[in-house]
């Protein structure tokens, strides 16, 4: 069950997290002027974050084969409970998305046809090959109260999110709200009985809760948050062509074959 948490306004002396039970968030609390002055020290280096390698993470190619409905060939890539391969639509925004830096989708990018959201779950595990945090705009209809979600989780740095999460929103210059899962309500129960390993190093992104800061914005301004974020985390890459279907693939019929991204 995801939990949302309001920063109170940056220009009250004092914000921070709100701390309950089921929150894997710490309590923390940060004075604005303290922070403004940490982030003044730290200028001379941009780069206040840093993701993971010491830890499990899929490779970008087997991202590509499951998204294609293809098996991954690094066991742990898909699952057949969550479904990663895209149709045309999905994939076209794929791919802009990984040009760009972050992915846009209308509403919560849901589809009925399968359960979840195939083209958020892919572009998840692209984020996490790349060890980058995942830019996504949700686009409402009128586009006057669009959300813009980043989520921490691919950088594998739960210790961090908390204070990373604070420099962002100064950086970002705009307040927004925070929501993460405890690893009780998102890990697979069967999962979770076979070791005490630690899941931020051993466990495919599927397994891991998302920590996600979001800000609800009218259209122009949550694109210039969404390029504000992919240029602080570097996530555009002009360089990526479009993705060319492999040889073999054909329309799934059911279940396996439709391309749940089995690895």
């Amino acid at each position: 069950m995801m939990r949302s948490f309001r920063f109170i306004s940056m220009t009250s002396p004092v914000f921070g997290f709100i701390h309950t039970p089921n929150s894997c968030l710490l309590t923390r609390r940060h004075s604005f002027l303290t922070q403004r002055a940490a982030a003044s020290d730290g200028a001379a280096n941009a780069f206040f974050w840093n993701a993971r390698t010491d830890c499990w993470r899929p490779d970008a190619s087997d991202v590509e084969r499951i998204s294609w409905g293809k098996p991954a060939k690094k066991k742990g890539t898909g699952s057949r409970g969550v479904p990663h391969r895209l149709d045309r639509d999905e994939r076209k925004l794929y791919d802009i998305a990984r040009r760009k830096g972050f992915l846009e989708v209308a509403g919560s990018a849901w589809r009925a046809q399968r359960r979840e959201a195939p083209l958020l779950n892919t572009f998840r595990s692209y984020c996490d090959a790349r060890g980058s945090p995942g830019i996504v705009l949700h686009k409402s209809r009128d586009g006057l109260e669009d959300e813009v979600a980043l989520d921490l989780s691919p950088l594998r740095r739960p210790e961090h999110f908390a204070d990373w999460t604070v420099e962002i929103v100064s950086r970002a210059d705009s307040p927004g709200l925070v929501s993460s899962s405890t690893e009780e309500d998102y890990l697979f129960e069967e999962e979770m009985t076979k070791s005490d390993d630690d899941p931020w190093e051993t466990r495919p992104i599927y397994q891991v809760p998302p920590f996600v800061v979001t800000w609800k914005l009218p259209r122009a301004e949550a694109k210039r948050i969404c390029k504000v974020l992919a240029d602080m985390f570097e996530t555009s890459d002009a360089a990526v062509s479009s993705s060319r279907k492999p040889v073999g693939v054909k329309p799934g019929k059911n279940r396996r074959s439709g391309g749940y991204g089995i690895g």
